[in-house]
């Protein structure tokens, strides 16, 4: 593969990088003699479960990982026990040792659904920051100003509003930028929410003369089932890495076809290029937006389980689906692939006339297994379909 190539893909999907000509360099010079290059991620063991939210940034290591990068997982066990401030109207609350450790445990066996164990080096930052110490800890509150930490949103908005701010909060992204210095990462990855503490490593290094700034890479928060809100399991929009096949394949089923493509973009492993044409596609009628999530749901399903399990999620989806929604009387009619949408209903005896097939579009009372389509130019490619107009009229549509 080419350095431009690599570089697309490591790029696909990002919300921004600061210093993508670092990025470059490093993995030409990998290309070209071999040499690996060092990239962080910092996770805080304060909840024990994955989701597809965490699994974005994941993916982009693994992408490093195939072009020269030694992933740093980096348990932060020292910082767990401050918290991250960033995006909190309040302290949070401190965590102890045992919870700690018995998290970074469950989360190191769930980033290795993802990650490639052997282009991996997990570390725990309670290494250097329990060393550091008292008169190390003062140099480095040395290194940045309160009027700086407090140009951050968050401390803004919580400091304007007389909200408590403690001191261990403004140590966070210290501790954080601090974690670069130790390990002196090339770069590191991390959400968009995250950007203060990122550039934090960057401006840390110069300031201990590592003799490197690591370039950042933060990727766009993924958003939840309600394609609103971010992914998060305290909201209840969320599919867990863990969750059982059935309910991974469910749970990605029911997101919005327009989600569905944001889905493909940071969370599959198919090229833009394949995702484009499926796109293209759905838009011209020749593949339906439900047979291009079934491909999504399938793809996520057997990367956290496996291809059987996968198949069987398949399975029980289909039938609870067809249990639940669909009558068992329904008339079924064989028609030839390329048919027109409106035409199919005529033919399947469901609508009277193309001309109000065409209305009954337009007022989103067409639906095809189940999903609701809105365009009235659709031709039907071969396979079998559940046609429905309003609540009560179905056929079974054979396409061949």
């Amino acid at each position: 593969m080419s350095v431009e190539s690599a570089i697309a893909e490591i790029e696909r999907g990002t919300a921004e990088i600061i210093d993508r000509e670092r990025i470059e360099n490093l993995i030409r010079k990998y290309y070209e003699t071999g040499e690996r290059f060092k990239v962080k991620l910092g996770l805080d063991p304060t909840a024990p479960d994955l989701h597809l939210g965490h699994t974005v940034i994941l993916q982009k290591l693994s992408v490093f990982q195939k072009h020269g990068g030694t992933v740093q997982l980096l348990i932060g066990d020292f910082t767990a026990m401050i918290g991250d401030p960033t995006g909190k109207s309040e302290t949070r609350k401190v965590l102890d040792r045992e919870t700690v450790a018995k998290n970074a445990q469950t989360y190191k066996e769930q980033a290795f659904k993802v990650l490639d164990p052997n282009k991996t080096e997990l570390v725990f930052n309670s290494e250097w920051l329990d060393a550091l110490g008292a008169s190390g800890l003062v140099q480095l509150t040395t290194q940045f100003n309160v009027a700086r930490m407090l140009e951050r949103d968050d401390f803004e908005k919580r400091y304007k509003s007389g909200q408590s701010i403690s001191i261990s909060e403004f140590l966070y992204p210290l501790l954080q930028g601090y974690d670069s210095v130790a390990l002196k990462s090339d770069i590191e990855l991390g959400g968009t929410d995250q950007k203060f503490n990122l550039l934090m490593g960057r401006h840390l290094q110069r300031a201990y003369n590592v003799g490197k700034e690591q370039a950042v890479l933060m990727m766009p928060i993924l958003e939840g089932l309600d394609g609103v809100q971010k992914m998060s399991k305290s909201l209840g929009n969320y599919i867990g890495i863990t969750e059982a096949p059935n309910d991974i394949y469910a749970k990605v089923m029911s997101i919005s076809d327009e989600l569905m493509w944001r889905y493909y973009e940071l969370l599959s492993d198919r090229s833009l290029d394949e995702i484009s044409q499926m796109k293209s596609d759905v838009e011209n009628g020749s593949l339906h937006p439900k047979k291009a999530k079934e491909m999504l749901a399938y793809e996520i399903t057997a990367r956290f389980h496996d291809e059987a399990s996968a198949k069987e999620a398949k399975e029980a989806f289909d039938n609870l689906f067809k249990q639940k929604l669909i009558p068992d009387d329904i008339p079924c009619v064989e028609l030839e692939s390329g048919i027109w949408i409106c035409k199919a209903l005529v033919e399947a005896g469901i609508s009277p006339s193309t001309s109000q097939a065409r209305r009954d579009i337009k007022q989103g009372a067409v639906r095809i297994d189940q999903e609701k389509i809105s365009d009235e130019q659709m031709k039907l490619d071969s396979g079998e379909y559940v046609l429905q107009v309003g609540k009560r009229k179905f056929a079974k549509a054979k396409v061949s």
